[in-house]
C-alpha cells in the first residue's frame, strides 16, 4: 500500500533523478538547473576561497607579530630625575630580568635599548629604529633567526661594530651583507658648545625578512653593550622584552609579571599594540561572512525557480502519480530530492575548486598579478609581503552547512506546492 511506503523509497530517487535529466523538449528547466548548480558552485568556491584567505591573513599577521616583537614589554614609569628630565630607564635591569624570568610560562626576559636614529650608506638616507639587544637574545627570536630569506652571517653580531638591519632598510640604503652604514644621532657627545650628533660606522653582517612590512623597513638590531655606549646609556636599560609560551594567555600574566618586574613597572602588551587591528580583522570577518552567506543565498534561490517551472511542466505526470496512489508526502520528497541533488553536487564542486584555489593561491596569485602588470599587493599598505591563505576544516563545514541549508530550504517551498497539487486539477485539460 502506498500509506506503508518508506520515505525517501529507492523509487523516489529514481523519480528526481529522471526529472533532473530533463528532456530536449523541456530544455527551460534543464537550462535552469545548470544556472543553479554553477551559481552554488561559484558562490560555495568565493566563501571556502574568502574564508581561506582570512584565516590565513590573520594567522600570518599574528605570526608576524608574535615572532619578531616581545609579547610584553616591560619598562618604567616615568620620573623626574636631579636634572629635572623625566626618565624612564631601568637601573637594575638584570636584577629584573631574573625575576621576570622565574615567572612562569616565560620563556625570554631580554633588556633592550631603543633608539631612532638615521642610516647613510652611499649617499642615501633611511629613517629607522634601533634595538640594542645582546647577540645571545638576538638568536632567540624566531622571525629573525629563522626569517623568510637571509643574507650574511648571525653568528657574527657579537662584534661591536657589526649590525644586522632589514631587508627594506638594506634596499632603501643599496647595501648587502659585509657592506659598511653611518649611524648618526643628534644625541651625541655633549661639549661645551652644546651636543653634537654621533656618528659612527657599522658592517651589516646580516640582512633578515621577517616578513611583515614596517619591521623589515626600518629594524636595525645593535649589540646590548655598544647600544648603551651609543646612545648614553650607560649601565641602564631602556626596557624589557619578554615572550612568553602562550602569548594568547598573556592578559592572565599580567599580574605575576607586574609583581615580579617591581612597583615602578609598567606593561605593553602584544594586544595592546595591535588589538584595534585585530578588532578591526575580526569586524571585516563578520561583514564579509554576512555577504558571502547572501551571496550563497542568492544562488540557492535559483533552484526555487527551477523547481517552480519543473512543477508546472510535470503537472500531469504529478497528477498521474498521485492516481496511481502516490501520497503527498512522497511526491514532496520526490521534488524535494531534485533541489537537494542540485544544491549537493553544486556544493561539493565549490568545495573542490576553494580547496584548489586555497592551495594553489600563490601561482593563482602570480598569474594575476603578471597580467596586471605588477604592483597588486602592496607590503606597505596590508604589512605583509604576500597573500597567505590557511584552510581550516572548521571554515571548510561552515560553508558546506550554509549552502546546504539553504539549498534544502528554498527546496521545500516549491515541493510543497508539487505534494498539494490536486490531481484531477492536474489531468483536466489533458
Amino acid at each position: 500500500m502506498a500509506g506503508t511506503t518508506p520515505p525517501f523509497a529507492r523509487f523516489e530517487f529514481m523519480i528526481a533523478w529522471r526529472y533532473l535529466r530533463a528532456r530536449r523538449a523541456e530544455g527551460g528547466v534543464s537550462v535552469m538547473t545548470w544556472i543553479s548548480l554553477i551559481g552554488i558552485t561559484l558562490a560555495v568556491m568565493a566563501l571556502i576561497a574568502t574564508l581561506a584567505v582570512r584565516s590565513g591573513f590573520r594567522a600570518e599577521f599574528v605570526d608576524t607579530i608574535l615572532g619578531a616583537n616581545a609579547h610584553v614589554t616591560i619598562y618604567n614609569a616615568a620620573q623626574v630625575d636631579g636634572a629635572g628630565r623625566i626618565d624612564r630607564s631601568i637601573a637594575n635591569y638584570e636584577d629584573m630580568a631574573e625575576r621576570v624570568r622565574a615567572v612562569p610560562g616565560v620563556i625570554r626576559a631580554a633588556p633592550l635599548i631603543k633608539g631612532q636614529v638615521m642610516a647613510s650608506a652611499g649617499g642615501r638616507n633611511a629613517g629607522v629604529e634601533v634595538f640594542g639587544i645582546s647577540a645571545g637574545n638576538l638568536e632567540t627570536i624566531p622571525r629573525i633567526v629563522d626569517p623568510q630569506e637571509a643574507e650574511g652571517d648571525i653568528a657574527l653580531f657579537g662584534g661591536d661594530a657589526a649590525i644586522a638591519i632589514g631587508s627594506g632598510v638594506a634596499r632603501e640604503l643599496g647595501v648587502v651583507a659585509g657592506d659598511r652604514i653611518k649611524i648618526i644621532s643628534p644625541d651625541g657627545v655633549k661639549t661645551a658648545f652644546g651636543t653634537s650628533p654621533r656618528v659612527k660606522a657599522y658592517e651589516v653582517v646580516y640582512v633578515f625578512t621577517a616578513g611583515r612590512y614596517d619591521i623589515d623597513r626600518t629594524r636595525v638590531y645593535m649589540p646590548f653593550d655598544e647600544a648603551q655606549s651609543y646612545f648614553n646609556r650607560e649601565g641602564v636599560a631602556d626596557e624589557l622584552e619578554v615572550m612568553v609560551r602562550e602569548p594568547e594567555r598573556i592578559d592572565a600574566m599580567s599580574v605575576a609579571l607586574l609583581e615580579a618586574a617591581g612597583e615602578r613597572a609598567l606593561l605593553w602588551t602584544w594586544r595592546d599594540a595591535s588589538g584595534s587591528f585585530l578588532r578591526a580583522l575580526d569586524i571585516e570577518d563578520n561583514v564579509m561572512f554576512v555577504i558571502l552567506s547572501i551571496l550563497v543565498l542568492i544562488a540557492a534561490m535559483n533552484i526555487t525557480s527551477g523547481l517552480i517551472m519543473l512543477v508546472k511542466n510535470k503537472g500531469r505526470d504529478i497528477g498521474i502519480l498521485r492516481t496511481m496512489g502516490l501520497t503527498e508526502g512522497a511526491v514532496l520528497r520526490v521534488f524535494f530530492l531534485c533541489g537537494a541533488f542540485t544544491g549537493i553536487i553544486g556544493t561539493a564542486m565549490g568545495v573542490l575548486l576553494g580547496c584548489l584555489f586555497a592551495i594553489y593561491i600563490d601561482p593563482i596569485f602570480g598569474i594575476v598579478n603578471a597580467l596586471s602588470g605588477g604592483g597588486v599587493w602592496d607590503p606597505s599598505v596590508r604589512g605583509i609581503s604576500f597573500l597567505p591563505a590557511k584552510l581550516q576544516l572548521g571554515d571548510v563545514l561552515s560553508a558546506v552547512g550554509l549552502s546546504l541549508g539553504l539549498s534544502f530550504i528554498v527546496t521545500i517551498f516549491p515541493a510543497r506546492r508539487a505534494a498539494r497539487m490536486n490531481p484531477v486539477e492536474a489531468l483536466r485539460y489533458e
